[in-house]
């Protein structure tokens, strides 16, 4: 019998899940070699738990070698897949190129933020895809806190207690639903200040928020937010950030410590940089059997 090397890019769902089911296969010789950045999956749908500070990020992330102990783990990112010559070129962390062989290809890498070319987003946006941005966002939200409560400068403390999100998808809402309460429910912490010192702005480009639920439901979380006192403004686009600076479409300019970017994602760029079937947006065109076309 022929035995076979199977190659995973991406350590998420598809990769882990994929790995589980696989690895039986070491058992008549085959191999399974699973290549991802990072030596844990993590469970995006509870990010904005983990940024509240109601889940642990350990209850988040599986190891992937403690789950996947009879598939060989290679630490690294994927750079090009030459599927001609059966390669796929990986950087190692410790900055070299190795260049691993396989005969067939699983392809994981999911998808990317999506940023737009707008003056102080890539300086000042924070994304919202890891366990390492949400915990990053809860320390930022108790940091501004702090500050605030020290300082004598209005304006300052005004910059300090904005926060604003952009995109109202699930990640933007739960993510400043579970931020906002967590500041609300610290509050009590810092006598000289309260709630209304606080600003929370939702920011969509659409006439709606939540668009993967119904309308009716939808109106009901935006009125539920809206109850919270948090802004949501809808049709509206952010222009520019720069220097703490906000603008938005609709006209209003105020400043503001912290930027949340959740406005969609795009696809991996390697499928597209390796020369694989692509469409227009970079997904990969496969079959009914997610076998990729051609």
């Amino acid at each position: 019998m022929t035995t076979k090397s199977i190659l995973i890019v991406g350590g998420g769902f598809i990769g882990m899940y994929g790995a589980r089911k696989l690895q039986r296969l070491t058992r008549s010789g085959h191999t399974v070699t699973l290549v991802n950045p990072e030596n844990f999956m993590q469970y995006q749908p509870f990010l904005p738990e983990v940024a509240s500070g109601t889940i642990d990020p350990r209850a988040v992330v599986v190891p992937l070698r403690q789950v996947l102990r009879r598939t060989r783990l290679l630490i690294g990112e994927v750079e090009r897949v030459d599927h001609a010559e059966r390669l796929a070129t990986i950087h190692m962390p410790d900055g070299t190129t190795h260049r691993e062989p396989y005969d067939i290809l699983i392809l994981g890498t999911g998808s990317r933020s999506r940023t737009l070319p707008i003056p102080g987003l890539a300086e000042h946006g924070i994304g919202f895809k890891t366990v390492t941005e949400a915990i990053y966002l809860r320390n930022r939200v108790l940091s501004a806190l702090d500050t605030a409560a020290q300082t004598h400068d209005e304006g300052l403390r005004r910059e300090l207690l904005t926060f604003v999100f952009v995109g109202g998808g699930y990640a933007g809402v739960e993510a400043l639903a579970e931020l906002e309460d967590l500041a609300r429910g610290v509050l009590k912490l810092y006598p000289t200040l309260g709630t209304p010192d606080l600003r929370w702005v939702l920011v969509e480009a659409a006439d709606r928020i939540l668009p993967e639920l119904g309308e009716d439901l939808a109106d009901y979380a935006r009125e539920r937010l809206e109850a919270r006192g948090i802004e949501v403004v809808l049709g509206t686009r952010l222009e520019s950030a720069t220097g703490g600076q906000i603008v938005l479409s609709d006209g209003q300019r105020f400043r503001a410590y912290t930027l949340v970017w959740t406005a969609g994602v795009r696809a991996s760029p390697l499928p597209r940089r390796s020369g694989l079937p692509t469409d227009d947006a970079g997904r990969i065109v496969a079959d009914d059997c997610l076998r990729v076309v051609g």
